[in-house]
């Protein structure tokens, strides 16, 4: 047997295990983020009287608007950020901390500019602001609403996107004849064709998602972020110090989707600074319509105003400013962030559905939906063979495949797959899973042909 072939068989048992166990992982991942790009426009509708208001007229400053929050809920609340109404007949958010509701969670008022009128009292969710609705999506997408044990499954999914993308790209060119035959269309090569035309259709975005989504898991991300900052890659991040203190600091861009208690804010702040705040902001140039500001977290800390406009153009500016003199003490400019910081923006982006708006949507949807059908058809392609497979065949097996190889091959592939699992923790775990799977399986298989 070649070595051409042997890897061949090893890749294809791989491809296999990957589908199979795997695959269910990866169909949840697909369908609930598929949910939550198309779900933007629901909710506005399904919250439109907390998001939107008629009531016409100059707005009112900041600080009534923040006086009228505080009457509803109780002057006792912990004030944590405020997003002014963005447009003419939106509202503000008025967000106050809250130990009731879970992480990066907290408690919005939605008051009228206008007449200070309370529209709406909901919890919302991470640095997109996402209410309940999407919440609960983004949830069950990120770890199956079990926290943190659960983001394992969407970690697992990302870790094997890519090798089972570019596996099957690899045997699709293998095994496609030089010369097109006209073959009987049977349900398993109508099955193949179709997983084979979603797969190569498919390849980039896989590969693209299973990149980003291993940026917001716990391990492989945690080890991509060492990487970044020994890279100098990291997101800047104003400096709110306010003692003397050079450079930057660094921000990890995917902090919605982390687990992260809000920070808890100076309740001394008085109302009537978050209009001198905002105004000082927008002098140093934070133009984006959409905002949140923060007041300081500790008495030697400065209030920070950030833009939170994530379509394109890009307006994800920052300014910290000085609470005594209420000048502008550090400033971030999305324009001079380093490259790789630009892309992996507009990388978590376009995997939330944002950059673009409604075609990216669309586009993300189409992905979605069609990763899924491409897993029900490999269902479909094992269901349709398992019959005519001899189950008693050892060279089914993965450990079989991997000992047809010759020694350095062998050495090789494990030096691959240790590499892999340090980087990709959970991958590692999971095959060695699947090697113990095999080899209990090899063994059963080797004494059926001793008996027989």
């Amino acid at each position: 047997m070649s070595v051409n072939h042997s890897l061949l068989t090893l890749l294809r048992r791989l491809h296999f295990y990957i589908g199979l166990f795997i695959g269910p992982f990866i169909f949840v991942a697909a369908l609930t983020g598929t949910l939550y790009v198309l779900t933007p426009q629901i909710e506005n509708a399904l919250y439109h009287d907390a998001l939107r208001t008629s009531d016409t007229g100059p707005a009112k400053p900041l600080s009534l608007q923040i006086a009228a929050a505080r009457q509803y809920i109780g002057e006792d609340a912990t004030l944590y950020a405020v997003r002014p109404a963005p447009l003419p007949g939106d509202t503000t958010r008025v967000q106050f901390a809250d130990t009731s509701l879970g992480a990066s969670e907290s408690r919005a008022i939605f008051v009228s500019p206008a007449t200070l009128q309370i529209h709406g009292d909901l919890p919302v969710y991470g640095t997109s602001g996402v209410l309940p609705l999407r919440t609960w999506i983004d949830k069950f997408h990120q770890g199956l609403l079990l926290g943190d044990s659960g983001r394992i499954y969407s970690e697992l999914a990302a870790s094997w996107l890519w090798v089972a993308a570019l596996g099957g790209v690899v045997l699709w060119l293998t095994s496609r004849p030089k010369r097109k035959l006209k073959v009987r269309q049977t349900p398993q090569s109508k099955a193949r064709h179709w997983h084979v035309t979603l797969g190569a259709t498919l390849l980039l975005g896989l590969l693209f998602f299973s990149a980003t989504g291993l940026t917001w898991s716990q391990w492989a991300g945690g080890n991509i972020d060492k990487m970044r900052s020994s890279l100098g890659w990291m997101t800047p991040q104003v400096n709110t110090a306010l003692a003397p203190q050079t450079g930057h600091q660094q921000h990890d861009p995917h902090a919605e989707h982390h687990a992260m208690m809000p920070g808890m804010v100076m309740p001394s702040a008085a109302d009537e600074n978050w209009d001198r705040v905002l105004l000082a902001a927008r002098a140093a140039g934070i133009e984006s319509s959409k905002t949140e500001i923060r007041p300081p977290r500790s008495a030697d800390k400065a209030w920070t105003v950030t833009e939170i406009d994530r379509a394109w153009p890009t307006h994800v500016d920052t300014a910290a400013i000085d609470p005594n003199g209420f000048k502008v003490i550090d400033r971030t400019y999305f324009a001079d962030f380093p490259l790789v910081a630009k892309l992996t923006r507009w990388g978590i982006d376009v995997h939330m559905g944002v950059l673009f708006g409604l075609p990216n949507q669309l586009l993300l949807a189409a992905f979605g939906f069609g990763l899924s059908a491409m897993i029900i058809l490999g269902y479909r392609m094992w269901w349709l063979r398992r019959p005519a497979i001899s189950a008693s065949n050892p060279a089914q097996t993965l450990s079989e495949a991997w000992l047809a190889l010759p020694k350095l091959w062998r050495a090789a592939v494990v030096l691959i797959a240790l590499g892999l699992g340090y980087c990709l923790p959970v991958m590692g775990v999971s095959l060695l899973m699947f090697i113990a799977v095999d080899v209990v399986r090899w063994r059963k298989n080797a004494l059926k042909l001793q008996v027989s």
